[in-house]
């Protein structure tokens, strides 16, 4: 027994920061009815400022710690409750859009910075030993976090459940109409939950940073995400349940850990047990049980004047001379549009999700990294080129159907959630397995018939490819199943009643968007003579996200516009190329709070003193005459 103690302990004090985290985030959840995807890289965020001024400056680590978790926990606090604010008029989607582009600001702001190098984080705490269990030492920095940890969690419930201002916090979900008539202000109300729980996140980080001891932003926002899975243990809504869940999660996490050391092929399940729990608890709870604090908007239709039949041919004929034209004009970049046209697919499948049939999807870099590693073992088995990578799409969509569970459980927010969760855990889990990409690059390569091995020849089959792809997705879109899939994220309601299986539809979406994105990434990893899992980053899944909110609400559009943004313009303006991430950042930011007034200056947009007073609550009764309510269950 004595064995299991080293790992009870930390356990427990990794989970009494994930707890802390998890609350701050159910507090903000709980006020604005905005799920901030953004809260563990406002940890990181803040763990940098700490190392800057206590490693690199030479402060005391109080005065350091006062700086970057008061300061500027409060300074990012104020900022996304701005962003709140314009996120509240609008569909869940967008408000997911505008989270993560919030995540990807921080970051982007935090590598251009510091580099994409891991940092050495130094403890600030003693690690002289404070008593012993069974033998095993416990530290003084294990006490004083565990302790402070606990005391601020006791803090924020008795001052949510006890105080005046707790009161008001209840209030202001429940009804802030009726707050604002008994004269409190819901803005205040909800500005000081956001302030309450950036500095919570902001704490959490800099814990974690120090028990790590290294500094990584995107291994960093990673660990403060696995609050996700404590928040999940307490549905969204529950303080203590949410710091009892992160305790749980962080014994688990340890003790499974003990267990899989022998155990090559566990290897790695310790780490992302927070995000299995994230998406099993999803799952069994369901859209009716955890419900959705959120906005449940949808913009109304715009009248637009469609082009006419040869204005659209001719647009089309131009932009595939243009496309032709491109190995003889670009000379030497011309690898750098071979990658943006490998792309052309895996936004068309993220598109057909997003604005065809209003699912919401965190993990399609995941998929493209399961049709790359089945399109590199099969060239390796001697498949024939073509034939690989048809197979890297059809492995692939089994992998988009499992995806496709929690589309029939989920909607909008938590369907987001459990896809991110789904997508971290093939990253983290299946990647380093051999069926995969394993410790090593898998061989691959390009057909060598008909000069298709070139450069040149090479662009000119992905050309091909992403033809035939278009093509595929505007059939999809002016069938039967088109109709279907728009029905779907306009009404399932209204689609079920017409006898079609809302969940059928689901399925089947999901699949086809896992075939595009499989043979996108078989593509990918053709124009190499090698793949390995690190072209498949889980956070790529983000930009992708935020990159196609930026390239225009057409699936086709944004299949187009979307990899020159994310892959060509960073190659061709080398010296902003780290800037461009905050760029798509501050992008994703803008386009979802303008998504539904557009000509609105975005200044008057987030200062409106009727919205600000009403909130969310009055998006759900429809009180707003510019938005229409969706019905219950509907996936925007």
């Amino acid at each position: 027994m004595s064995s299991y103690v080293p790992f009870l302990i930390f356990g427990l004090v990794v989970g009494s920061i994930y707890g802390l985290a998890a609350m701050g985030l159910v507090l903000t959840y709980r006020t604005s009815g905005i799920f901030n995807f953004a809260h563990g890289a406002i940890g990181a965020g803040a763990a940098y400022v700490f190392y800057e001024l206590r490693q690199r400056q030479g402060w005391s680590w109080p005065f350091a710690a006062l700086v970057a978790v008061v300061l500027f926990g409060i300074v990012i606090g104020l900022a996304a409750e701005r962003i709140a604010v314009g996120l509240a008029r609008v569909p869940v989607s967008y408000q997911i859009v505008g989270t993560v582009g919030l995540l990807l600001l921080i970051r982007a702001v935090a590598t251009w910075i510091y580099g994409p190098e891991y940092k050495l984080f130094s403890p600030f705490l003693s690690h002289r030993r404070a008593f012993t269990v069974s033998g095993v030492a416990v530290t003084w920095e294990s006490v004083i976090t565990f302790l402070a940890v606990s005391l601020a969690a006791v803090g924020l419930y008795l001052l949510v459940e006890r105080s005046r201002l707790g009161t008001r916090m209840r209030a202001v979900v429940d009804d802030p109409g009726l707050l604002d008539t008994a004269g409190t202000s819901p803005t205040r109300v909800r500005r000081q939950a956001w302030l309450l729980g950036s500095c919570f996140a902001a704490a959490s980080g800099v814990l974690l940073a120090s028990q790590q001891q290294q500094l990584d932003a995107t291994l960093l926002s990673l660990l403060v995400v696995q609050a996700f899975g404590a928040a999940a243990l307490g549905a969204f809504r529950s303080l203590p349940l949410a710091y009892a869940g992160g305790i749980a999660v962080g014994i688990a996490q340890k003790l499974v850990s003990k267990q899989t050391s022998t155990h090559g092929w566990l290897q790695g399940l310790d780490f992302n047990l927070p995000f299995l729990v994230l998406f099993f608890v999803l799952l069994v709870l369901g859209r009716r049980r955890l419900g959705d604090l959120g906005s449940r908007v949808r913009v109304k239709a715009v009248k637009t004047k469609p082009m006419s039949p040869p204005a659209r041919a001719v647009t089309t004929v131009a932009g595939l001379v243009i496309a032709v034209l491109i190995p003889q004009l670009v000379g030497a970049k011309l690898p750098v549009w071979i990658n943006a046209m490998s792309q052309v697919l895996l936004f068309l499948s993220l598109g057909l999700l997003v604005h065809t049939s209003g699912q919401v999807s965190l993990c399609q870099m995941s998929l493209a990294a399961v049709g790359a590693a089945a399109f590199a073992h099969a060239i390796s088995g001697g498949v024939p080129w073509g034939a690989a990578v048809i197979l890297g799409g059809l492995v692939a969509v089994p992998v988009g159907a499992v995806v496709a569970i929690p589309a029939i459980r989920l909607s909008g927010l938590f369907l987001a959630l459990a896809t991110l969760g789904f997508g971290i855990f093939i990253a983290q889990f299946f990647y380093v397995k051999s069926y995969m990409f394993g410790l090593a690059d898998l061989r691959t390569g390009r057909p060598g018939a008909l000069g298709l091995d070139t450069d040149k020849g090479y662009y000119y089959l992905l050309l091909a490819f992403a033809v035939a792809g278009v093509g595929l997705v505007m059939v999809i879109e002016r069938s039967r199943l088109g109709r279907l899939l728009r029905g779907l994220g306009d009404s399932p309601t209204a689609l079920q009643t017409l006898g079609v299986s809302v969940d059928v539809t689901r399925v089947l979406v999901f699949c086809i968007s896992a075939f595009l994105a499989g043979i996108s990434g078989a593509l990918f990893a053709g124009q190499f003579g090698s793949v390995s899992g690190v072209s498949f980053n889980f956070v790529n899944s983000l930009v992708l996200l935020a990159v196609l909110s930026l390239a225009g609400r057409t699936t086709v559009k944004a299949a187009v516009i979307g990899p020159i943004g994310m892959v060509v313009a960073p190659a061709y303006v080398t010296s902003f190329a780290d800037g461009f991430q905050i760029l798509f950042g501050l992008g994703a930011i803008l386009a979802s709070i303008l998504a539904v007034r557009p000509t609105i200056p975005f200044a008057r947009f987030i200062s409106r003193d009727e919205f600000r007073r009403v909130g969310t609550t009055a998006a759900r009764a429809g009180r707003e005459p510019a938005i229409a309510p969706v019905p219950a269950g509907g996936a925007r």
